[in-house]
């Protein structure tokens, strides 16, 4: 059995937080139809002006007391602890989605994204809920719940060939960052999850596939 979630951390209130983590969905969405340069145009200034306002919310009281007025209650509690200085998912979203796009292929990039939102959110809302059994850090529930949508998003996520091979692929990528994501290595999950589906999916092209123009899709626009 793995333990209850704090009370502070209420389901409520982590369902509202997932909700507007969906949103970032329009991210790989819209990136399908924009070229590298406009979604970079666009991700760095949103991931400098929501990294320097967490900054300032962290070590300028003020800004930090309006800040924790309008958004307080949708931080986890590691994100309003002042000594240990943690940025907010929001921020680390932006930032990977933002170092997935500046180094893999769109492809990949659109995939990798994609299964952060999704994904993680699955695993967060049915572990909470429904997780009786530990995996890991996590539970194996919310780890299944993980691969899972992790599989749907894999189905329906573009591809370069649409080989079936290519369906393999981000499943074992999917399957990775499920064990990613349960194993709690220390870095936040908005940044180690598509940092490593991307690079698994990138290695497991490279090796089975490696015929396959990956850029293929950049070039589509």
């Amino acid at each position: 059995m793995i333990p209850p979630p704090n009370v502070e951390e209420s389901y409520g209130t982590e369902f509202i937080r997932k909700g507007i983590h969906i949103c970032s969905l329009l991210i790989p969405v819209v990136y399908y139809f924009i070229p590298k340069t406009t979604a970079l145009a666009i991700l760095i200034p949103l991931t400098l002006a929501c990294g320097l306002s967490d900054i300032a919310r962290l070590f300028i009281p003020a800004v930090g007391r309006v800040y924790n007025t309008f958004f307080g209650f949708l931080l986890r509690s590691h994100e309003q602890n002042e000594r240990g200085r943690r940025l907010t998912g929001a921020t680390y979203v932006l930032f990977a989605a933002t170092l997935a796009v500046l180094f893999f292929p769109k492809v990949i990039a659109i995939t990798a994204i994609a299964v952060l939102i999704i994904s993680d959110t699955s695993a967060a809302l049915v572990g909470r809920r429904f997780g009786k059994h530990r995996f890991m850090s996590k539970s194996l529930e919310g780890a299944s719940a993980f691969f899972l949508s992790g599989l749907l998003v894999v189905a329906f996520a573009p591809k370069v060939d649409y080989a079936p091979g290519e369906y393999l692929i981000g499943g074992a990528a999917a399957l990775f960052g499920a064990v990613v994501e349960a194993s709690a290595i220390g870095l936040d999950d908005n940044l180690s999850i598509p940092l490593s589906v991307g690079g698994m999916m990138w290695i497991l092209y490279l090796l089975f596939l490696p015929a396959l123009n990956l850029f293929k899709l950049d070039g589509m626009i």
